[in-house]
């Protein structure tokens, strides 16, 4: 079963097209999680990893039975070094156990042989000592385009050989993605229309039992518009929706993404989620100590809101 074929069951069983993602900072974290850990560990590197460890275990805990996949951005786990990158290794291994896909956000690419390398980290094997062993073991990853075809194509051969998935970067949420995405070609089209198409192609070796692909695009729920014309050119591809929440996507935007069917994309949420004990919808009710029960609350509420929006695209279509 590929990857894209187990998304789509899992999004189908819990009847949540919805990620969350686990971004974590120490601001994010209860005060009371991150004395504890320096208590324990002396303070530094190693007592801010097991903190973001606590944090995203728990957080796991009240998610897993319903939202069907976590979102891990690499950079958040970088910043604190090797026991960051070990809590981002042992956040992803409990969120499989617990049976929740992980997609690793790095927007990665290279060169052909260094996309390789990302490729074996994140989801392929790497040859050690006679044999090849799973190093982080994603579901999916996040790839950036711009490198062309020979930077993309090592993501895709561990697609079809290790039953994984990427999102290829087709019109990301920030603000200044205009400035190389909209830019318009010679032939009239936009920069990420002519990504959209290649995204569309290069998919068409990975495809799943469902209809679509395991190569799939990122699209922002920041670019409604955009989003309605990306939708018509990637029949293939399931797009992953940044944007929503903190960022000021609604999911009226976010639906844009979807199919007729209800299918076709994910929406993520980070902060809206691992933050909601800190807002003013659930601050009150739960406050610090209740921050797991606030996140699980307000995923309930993001899958309430999403189900709304896609029942009024559905009646406008």
């Amino acid at each position: 079963m590929n990857f894209i074929d187990k998304l789509i069951a899992a999004v189908k069983k819990y009847e949540n097209p919805s990620v969350a993602g686990l971004d974590p900072r120490l601001e994010y974290i209860p005060e009371a999680i991150r004395e504890k850990a320096s208590r324990e560990y002396g303070g530094g590197f190693t007592a801010a990893a097991e903190a973001i460890i606590t944090f995203n275990k728990k957080l796991i805990d009240a998610l897993y039975d319903i939202v069907p996949a976590v979102k891990l951005q690499l950079a958040c786990y970088e910043m604190y070094g090797i026991e960051g990158m070990r809590a981002f290794a042992e956040t992803c291994a409990y969120a499989r156990s617990k049976g929740m896909l992980v997609i690793a956000d790095g927007k990665r690419n290279d060169i052909g042989s260094t996309a390789e390398a990302y490729s074996s980290a994140y989801l392929g094997k790497t040859p050690i000592d006679g044999s090849e062993r799973s190093v982080f073991d994603a579901d999916a990853l996040t790839v950036n385009p711009y490198l062309g075809y020979d930077g993309v194509k090592p993501f895709i051969d561990d697609c079809s050989a290790s039953g994984k998935g990427i999102f290829i970067l087709v019109k990301t949420s920030n603000k200044s993605s205009g400035q190389l995405q909209d830019i318009v070609t010679q032939d009239g089209r936009y920069i990420y229309e002519k990504v959209a198409e290649l995204v569309d192609e290069w998919g068409s070796s990975v495809m799943g039992c469902s209809g679509y692909s395991s190569v799939g695009a990122v699209v922002g729920a920041t670019y409604p518009q955009q989003a309605s014309v990306l939708r018509k050119i990637m029949k293939k591809a399931y797009i992953l929706v940044p944007g929503y929440g903190a960022q000021g996507g609604t999911a009226k935007d976010a639906a844009k993404s979807f199919n007729d069917d209800g299918l076709g994309a994910i929406i993520n949420a980070s902060r809206s989620i691992m933050c909601a004990w800190k807002s003013e919808r659930w601050a009150e009710k739960y406050g610090e100590d209740g921050f797991d029960q606030a996140a699980r609350d307000e995923a309930v509420r993001m899958r309430e809101d999403i189900h709304s929006a896609l029942e009024t695209k559905r009646e406008c279509d």
